[in-house]
């Protein structure tokens, strides 16, 4: 038996959000839904789990809502719960950059549909750019797009004035053609980029997930699988579960070669860690992942479980 996966945002002003929080909590616990749910005066950004009646009542909630009767979600199926639990959460930003005066619901750089995304990125008047962390790019990007190196959305502001604005200068692209997972990270990305006066800004409608549901893997600019903020980790051009794992000690994912490696011992240690934690740390760590060991022989809970919140 699969379970439906929907990842899901939108920017749009919301108010009174306490209550709708205690709402959402409540409605997907009767759905049984599991995931994370972010809300902010903004808009709301999730991915959650669950039988797809379930899912799509959250879903329909969240559509009833001004500003969001459009809401979009992006899924694929998952062979089990991909989540321990129902997180739902208020804050400042659905996605955090840190520049309180971007208003993506206000203004946003040129939406691309899949189907068009290949032609513009192949084209060499065109700067690609992945608007994601380096651990997620390391696994799977688009062909000859940019990596700006950076481990928060925090930083990309900065990395623009650094980089990109040289680089731009340099180049003079036609078009600036930005992705990410579900298209958030970008969406909010090409806010900041027309504040700060560039042009000819483009990103990818739906993210790299609605151009895996929608483009066939033959003759895609994709390389590699996308990493996914949930129990699979990553999934494929076909949305299935991929290869890849996470260390428990570092949270970073792992590829089956990593997973070969001697610096790796499963919930202790890997390559990116193994110099970063000190002997009482990873003791600690051998002790936990025995304990999980433990729970899961006996068929018990998994141990991280916490109540919902």
């Amino acid at each position: 038996m699969t379970v439906q996966v929907a990842a899901f945002y939108c920017f749009a002003a919301m108010a009174e959000l306490p209550a709708l929080r205690l709402e959402l909590l409540e409605l997907a616990r009767v759905a049984e839904v599991r995931g994370t749910i972010l809300l902010a005066g903004e808009g709301v950004n999730g991915t959650i789990c669950g039988p797809e009646p379930g899912v799509q009542a959250v879903l329909a909630r969240l559509r009833a809502l001004p500003g969001l009767e459009a809401l979009e979600a992006k899924w694929s199926v998952a062979p089990q719960q991909a989540f321990h639990r129902l997180k739902v959460r208020l804050k400042r930003e659905i996605v955090t950059m840190g520049c309180p005066t971007v208003k993506p619901a206000e203004q946003v750089g040129t939406y691309v549909p899949p189907q068009q995304w290949d032609a513009l990125i192949r084209d060499p008047d065109t700067l690609v750019i992945d608007t994601r962390n380096s651990y997620e790019v390391a696994i799977g990007t688009f062909e000859g797009a940019i990596d700006p190196g950076t481990s928060s959305f925090r930083e990309f502001p900065a990395w623009v004035e650094q980089e990109l604005r040289p680089l731009v200068e340099r180049r003079q692209p036609k078009a600036i053609a930005m992705f990410c997972t579900g298209g958030i990270r970008c969406e909010k990305s090409t806010a900041y980029l027309l504040q700060q006066g560039f042009e000819g800004v483009h990103h990818l409608q739906g993210g790299i997930l609605r151009y895996l549901e929608e483009m066939p893997e033959q003759g895609s600019s994709w390389r590699g699988e996308c990493f996914v903020f949930d129990q699979r980790v990553s999934v494929n051009h076909r949305l299935e579960p991929g290869e890849h794992s996470l260390c428990h000690a570092c949270g970073l994912p792992l590829s089956p070669e990593d997973r070969q490696l001697e610096s790796y011992e499963e919930g202790v240690s890997c390559r990116h860690c193994i110099d970063r934690f000190s002997d009482a740390d990873r003791k600690r760590f051998a002790e936990r992942q025995r304990q999980m060991a433990l729970a899961r022989s006996r068929g018990e809970a998994h141990i991280g479980a916490a109540p919902e919140g």
